[in-house]
């Protein structure tokens, strides 16, 4: 199962092009597990979510080979975005996220793969 989303900010290319419409797919207990044997993760375990959220993302923009290395040169508030994107998915298994509004009181759903502040 895939979920779409916008990026914030868009990852910039070696060429200069902007890539923000991706899609993200629901983790498996290997993609979970595999990432923990990778050397960048045992040397600094911070980068678990770079590497896996490499293996979840099958294409953003016109790439189709995202990997660790593209997520690595993503801006802070890309990475931020993703990772409680991929949280979101993957516990509730939906991109809706319920809220209420601050000035009425109403509660109604926002869909956190939608293009948010725009």
């Amino acid at each position: 199962m895939e979920f779409p989303f916008t990026l914030p900010r868009g990852y910039v290319d070696g060429d200069g092009n902007v890539h923000r419409e991706g899609v993200m797919r629901l983790a498996t207990a290997r993609d979970e597990l595999v990432p923990l044997k990778d050397q960048r993760v045992q040397e600094n375990p911070a980068y678990l979510s770079v590497v896996l959220l490499g293996r979840l993302i099958p294409r953003l923009g016109t790439l189709t080979d995202v990997h660790a290395g593209i997520v690595e040169g993503m801006f802070a508030a890309d990475l931020a975005f993703l990772q409680r994107f991929y949280e979101k998915i993957n516990t509730d298994g939906t991109s809706l996220a319920t809220t209420v509004c601050p000035e009425c009181r109403h509660e109604f759903q926002l869909d956190m793969g939608s293009r948010l502040g725009e």
